[in-house]
């Protein structure tokens, strides 16, 4: 009697940002501006990746939703003009319940703005990290054009079927790091893991925090064979080159891809 008293009197003293948040259920998407949509569709496409939809409006930069799987997208944006940096704008995170998350961060003195519904029908939460960088939150919904494509446009030549950890260039690491694992209970991985903390849930997909100069936008697809990845893309005509775990090419901004072997 006399621990279990101990144990509440000590939880009643843990603060609400020492909580972990709501579990998510894997990285949703990265979204890349690019120089041209075109050129970096075709691209992807030889990657294995199909579009599912695009926005294209007159007078408006296009936007491309290429699939990586049924939950997982590459959006690529037109910048606008060359005053627009290229590289990643954001990485996004599918929750299974956005309420609950946003209420959650609402707690943790996260400024995190009750969900809308976007464009496409999904719902999104979206608000900034101390960097001022956009951190995403979507919950796919019945009738969206990410829902209604489900089984569609899933190409058997994909190199790659899970897009596993995504690269966030970063000015404060230790700052950054404290705010993605305190503020909204990602998994730090440790000092030895170069910035790399674990989205919260079953998944286990990963975030990179890098402060290295000049900035790199990176995404890391699992694939079962390194080597047979790394054939098929030399087949398609694009250079590979060894990249640590596994093997690599760049986009045509310079956004590189690595396929590395899934857990």
């Amino acid at each position: 009697m006399r621990l279990l008293l101990s144990l509440l009197l000590i939880a009643s003293f843990i603060s609400p940002a020492s909580k972990p948040s709501p579990p998510l259920a894997r990285i949703a998407h990265v979204a890349f501006r690019v120089s041209d949509v075109a050129k970096s569709r075709e691209f992807y496409q030889k990657l294995g990746f199909e579009q599912s939809f695009e926005f294209n409006d007159p007078r408006k930069p296009p936007v491309s939703y290429m699939k990586v799987n049924d939950s997982q997208f590459i959006e690529l944006y037109q910048r606008k003009d060359d005053t627009q940096p290229l590289g990643l704008m954001h990485v996004c995170y599918e929750a299974s319940d956005i309420e609950a998350v946003q209420k959650e961060y609402v707690q943790h003195e996260i400024k995190a703005p009750e969900p809308k519904k976007a464009r496409a029908g999904n719902m999104l939460l979206v608000f900034r990290d101390p960097e001022d960088q956009t951190v995403e939150f979507t919950q796919y919904m019945p009738g969206s054009l990410h829902f209604e494509d489900r089984g569609k446009h899933w190409a058997e030549h994909r190199i790659g079927s899970h897009l596993a950890r995504a690269t966030i260039n970063v000015r404060d690491l230790p700052a950054e790091r404290s705010f993605y694992s305190d503020k909204l209970g990602f998994e730090d991985l440790g000092a030895k893991s170069a910035g790399r903390l674990r989205v919260p849930g079953a998944a286990a997909d990963e975030i990179e925090l890098d402060a290295g100069s000049p900035a790199k936008t990176r995404i890391a697809l699992s694939v079962p064979n390194v080597e047979r990845a790394g054939e098929e893309l030399r087949q398609r005509g694009l250079p590979v080159r060894k990249d640590g775990e596994g093997v690599a090419v760049v986009d045509p901004d310079g956004a590189v891809a690595v396929f590395a072997r899934g857990r």
